[in-house]
């Protein structure tokens, strides 16, 4: 049957080489996963090479999310003679008369000293930081949406690095406090969608078996970009410099590294490219010394393993699929999955920015402290990641957060100073460790949950409820000394139950479509 009006028979059959070695031959139609099983190699050296460059992007979120640590932070000061009542006594500049006293480091050290965000305006410096977030929330959610349909994984991968090398660099030419936080927010909507991009792309093309400890690693990225953003802070000293040092590297992320990335081959496939998703296919096999059959050739879920040669079904097949988060809503299964980690990861979030922001505050050297902090994250990763196929993503997602929730309620009984100091640190980096574990785990346990066609669109929703969680953890924090231990405590437990309702993922398959979810549930 044609499909062409004027189009003749040899002309379709040339146009359907591609997919069929002949019409009397059988070809063997198999979803990626068992493509990459059975032929291909699940982490060989195609995916580690993969793995390594695309999750370099970790490094440059970081970059953009914690610079404010050190570019908005509120430098030490000093009296200027013996006039004006200046004393160092004097806990703050509150109150002192101008020209009495001078910033340690000068005006441009930081945002705080050169636009005067102390006292009455010191509200300022915590609007930034929510701006930012907010930015990312919109961008999490856009990005998230392009990565699925028209843009692709690496193509919004590129685009916002180009974004945050460009707003990065304009930042640090601010005039004033209010483009600063502008910029500050259009940064936050590019950087939204970075690590969202390459979690994605990085771990799309990896087998079952492999995924969940391939998913883990990438916050090693994450977190080691904050211990070499500590090193690079102590280098370029002014705010402005620093935001242009944490710029450039997504410069060169954009000419070194992405050339040499693929594109997901599960987004060529729901997008109809069967022979581009073959390719890949074919490149990842060639490079992990395996053979993948001619006869061999990549489907959707509910055409997998399908023998027939039947040329009409395969073009039937080669029709786009899209999806977004309205078809999530509208299927059942997809729909409450997506609230659950919807509100876990909300909950999730405001304890990890939270109890970061409580241990950053310790009055010891700022550089060291963050190095430390992010340091101390990789035991985390690592266990969890041992862990992750050995008991499965739902009980090590309870575990995590109830051990950070548990430690989090005990450190806020815990009262005075002196030795309960001492251990209400204890208790804070007890829950830093069990809720980086779980932050971690999320990620890899949401993109399990939901099929290709609507993946980075229901990760952008949980990924946007992390970004509310994170706006809204510096304001728990500024309630006092026991309260928000309390309430992260109360977080941490809460997302545990519900946890409970999530269904293991452990060595399930990455489905393409919401027909192949469904179907695959019923089984």
């Amino acid at each position: 049957m044609s499909r062409g009006g004027g189009r003749s028979e040899s002309d379709e059959s040339d146009l359907r080489k591609p997919l069929l070695r002949s019409d009397a031959e059988p070809v063997e139609r198999l979803c990626i996963d068992d493509m990459l099983q059975k032929y291909c190699g699940e982490f060989g050296w195609w995916q580690l090479r993969h793995f390594v460059l695309t999750s370099m992007a970790w490094a440059l979120e970081a970059f953009h999310t914690m610079v404010v640590i050190f570019a908005d932070r509120e430098p030490k000061w000093r009296c200027l003679g013996d006039g004006g009542g200046c004393s160092a006594a004097a806990k703050s500049v509150c109150g002192l008369e101008p020209g009495s006293w001078e910033w340690i480091g000068g005006r441009g050290s930081s945002t705080v000293a050169e636009f005067g965000l102390i006292c009455g305006e010191k509200y300022k410096v915590g609007l930034v930081q929510a701006l930012f977030f907010g930015g990312c929330l919109i961008g999490a959610g856009v990005f998230g949406h392009l990565s699925d349909s028209k843009l692709g994984r690496k193509g919004s991968l590129v685009v916002v690095c180009i974004l945050n090398a460009i707003f990065g660099c304009l930042t640090s030419i601010s005039s004033n406090y209010w483009i600063y936080a502008l910029l500050r927010f259009l940064t936050g909507f590019s950087t939204g969608g970075v690590g969202l991009c390459a979690f994605v792309l990085a771990t799309e093309p990896v087998g079952p078996t492999k995924r969940g400890i391939a998913g883990m690693s990438t916050f090693y990225f994450f977190s080691g970009g904050i211990a070499l953003l500590s090193g690079i802070a102590y280098v370029f000293r002014s705010w402005r410099s620093l935001y242009i040092a944490t710029s450039i590297p997504s410069i060169l992320f954009l000419f070194i590294i992405l050339p040499f990335l693929s594109e997901s081959p599960r987004w060529y496939l729901i997008r109809g490219r069967f022979e581009d998703a073959m390719k890949v296919m074919h490149k990842i096999a060639k490079s992990n010394k395996k053979h993948l059959p001619n006869g061999v050739i990549l489907a959707i879920d509910e055409e997998a393993n399908d023998t027939s040669s039947d040329k009409e079904t395969q073009l039937e097949s080669k029709e786009i699929m899209t999806g977004s988060v309205v078809d999530v809503l509208r299927s059942p299964l997809t729909r409450v999955r997506l609230f659950l980690a919807v509100a876990i990861n909300f909950f999730c979030s405001i304890v990890y920015y939270g109890l970061s922001l409580n241990v950053v505050n310790l009055g010891t050297n700022l550089y060291l402290n963050v190095f430390l902090n992010a340091v101390s994250e990789f035991p985390a990763f690592l266990l969890t990641a041992l862990l992750l196929d050995k008991y499965g993503r739902k009980p090590l997602s309870i575990g995590t957060q109830w051990f950070s929730g548990v430690f989090c309620l005990v450190g806020g009984l815990l009262k005075g100073d002196g030795m309960w100091k001492t251990m209400r640190m204890f208790c804070s980096i007890l829950g830093i460790f069990g809720m980086a574990g779980t932050y971690n785990l999320l990620f890899i346990y949401t993109i399990e949950l939901f099929p290709t066609v609507v993946r980075n669109a229901a990760l952008g929703c949980a990924a946007q409820a992390a970004q509310m969680g994170a706006i809204l953890a510096p304001i728990i924090v500024v309630l006092g000394q026991q309260v928000p231990f309390l309430v992260f405590g109360v977080c941490g437990m809460a997302g545990g139950v519900l946890a409970f309702y999530l269904p293991e993922t452990l060595n399930r398959p990455l489905y393409d479509t919401m027909a192949g979810i469904e179907e695959g549930e019923k089984e």
